[in-house]
C-alpha cells in the first residue's frame, strides 16, 4: 500500500507512527478530506468491497463512499502503519439488536494503551476516535459522544441538545472482516428501502461545520449556523459537487427531477 498517496490525499504531513496523536490527526484528516457519498449508486457502478479497488477510488479517483468504503479503506491504512485493528459489525438507528439490518454498518476499534471506537464513515460524527471502555460523556467540538458495552454488545451514542442520548448505533465486538460485509453492502447499494438507493448524497466535514449536497438542496452548517439553498438544475448539482467536492465529470445513467 502507498502510505504516501494516502497521507496526500488526506493531507496528512506527520510521522507514520503508531500513536494515539497520529491516529486522532489521520481520522480527523480524512473527514475532513474525503466526502461521505453514495454515487456510485447511482451511477450504476457496483460497490466491490476490495482494499485494493476502495484505494484506487478514493486515493487515486480522489472519491469518497459509504461506510464499508471509508472505514474499509481506514481499516487498511491503520494496519498497514502497524496497529491493531478489529472490525466491527454496527447496527442503526436501532434499540434491540434483533430489529436492525444485518451488516448495516462497519465501525472499527483500535487497541493502544487503551481500546478505541474509530469510524471514519458515519457522516456527521465525531472527529477523533473516542475511548472504548469510558462510558462517560466525550466532548469534541461537534458535540459530545459516549460509547457504552457489556464486554458482548455497545451502543454509540450522541447528545442532544436538550441533554437527552440518542443511540447512534449499536454494536457487537465479534471481529468481522471485510467480506463479511458484503452482505450489508449489497443490500444499501440496491434495495429501494435503502435511502442511499433514493436521492444522491455527498456530505464533507469542514472545520467550521459541514457542507451536503443532494439531489435538490445544498446544505452549509458553519459555527452552528445552517443555510440551505435549493438547486435549479441538473448543472447547479454537478457544480455544486465540482467546486465544493472536487468531484467531476460525473455522467448518470439516471434522469432526476430538480
Amino acid at each position: 500500500m502507498n502510505l504516501d498517496a494516502y497521507f496526500r490525499r488526506i493531507g496528512y504531513t506527520g510521522l507514520p507512527e503508531t500513536t494515539l496523536e497520529t491516529l486522532r490527526a489521520l481520522h480527523r484528516a480524512h473527514m475532513l478530506a474525503v466526502p461521505f457519498e453514495n454515487l456510485d449508486i447511482h451511477l450504476q457502478q457496483r460497490i466491490v468491497l476490495d482494499e485494493a479497488l476502495l484505494f484506487d477510488k478514493i486515493v487515486h479517483q480522489q472519491r469518497g463512499g459509504f461506510c464499508y468504503e471509508q472505514n474499509g479503506l481506514f481499516a487498511a491504512v491503520l494496519r498497514h502503519m502497524g496497529y491493531d485493528v478489529t472490525l466491527l459489525e454496527a447496527r442503526v438507528n436501532v434499540r434491540e439488536w434483533e430489529a436492525g439490518t444485518p451488516f448495516d454498518h462497519l465501525a472499527l476499534m483500535v487497541q493502544l494503551d487503551e481500546r478505541w471506537l474509530v469510524d471514519v464513515g458515519f457522516g456527521e460524527s465525531f472527529r477523533e476516535p473516542l475511548r472504548f471502555d469510558f462510558g462517560g460523556p466525550q466532548k469534541q467540538a461537534n458535540g459530545v459522544f459516549r460509547v457504552v458495552h457489556d464486554g458482548v454488545e455497545g451502543v454509540h451514542a450522541r447528545q442532544a441538545n436538550g441533554g437527552d442520548w440518542h443511540d447512534e448505533y449499536r454494536f457487537r465486538l465479534k471481529p468481522r472482516t471485510l467480506r463479511d460485509f458484503v452482505e450489508g453492502c449489497d443490500y444499501h447499494q440496491s434495495s429501494p428501502q435503502s435511502h442511499f438507493t433514493q436521492q444522491r448524497m455527498c456530505s464533507l466535514a469542514t472545520p467550521k461545520g459541514r457542507i451536503t449536497l443532494s439531489d435538490r438542496r445544498l446544505i452549509i452548517t458553519e459555527n452552528g449556523h445552517r443555510t440551505e439553498r435549493d438547486l435549479d438544475n441538473e448543472a447547479d448539482f454537478q457544480r455544486h459537487l465540482s467546486e465544493q467536492f472536487g468531484i467531476h465529470d460525473l455522467h448518470f445513467a439516471l434522469k432526476r427531477s430538480i
